[in-house]
C-alpha cells in the first residue's frame, strides 16, 4: 500500500507540530496532518489526479472532472 502524500498540491499546505495535553497538563508533542484527498482535476487544461486539501476543494481553487 502506497504512502499518502501529506501535502497539498494547491497550496502546499503541510504537516504541523502541536502538543497533546492530558488531563493533568502533560505535555507531549503531536503531529496535525492536513485533509489531504486525491482528485480527477483539471490542470492546464489536462485531466490529472492532484492531492488537493480539503480547504482547497471548498474555496474553488480547483476545477473536479465531471
Amino acid at each position: 500500500m502506497a504512502k499518502m502524500k501529506r501535502a497539498c498540491d494547491i497550496c502546499g499546505r503541510g504537516p504541523k507540530v502541536a502538543h497533546r495535553i492530558s488531563h493533568a497538563h502533560n505535555v507531549s508533542k503531536r503531529r496535525q496532518l492536513p485533509n489531504i484527498h486525491r482528485v480527477h482535476a483539471l490542470v492546464n487544461r489536462m485531466p490529472r489526479h492532484i492531492h488537493v486539501c480539503t480547504r482547497c476543494l471548498r474555496s474553488g481553487k480547483v476545477q473536479k472532472v465531471s
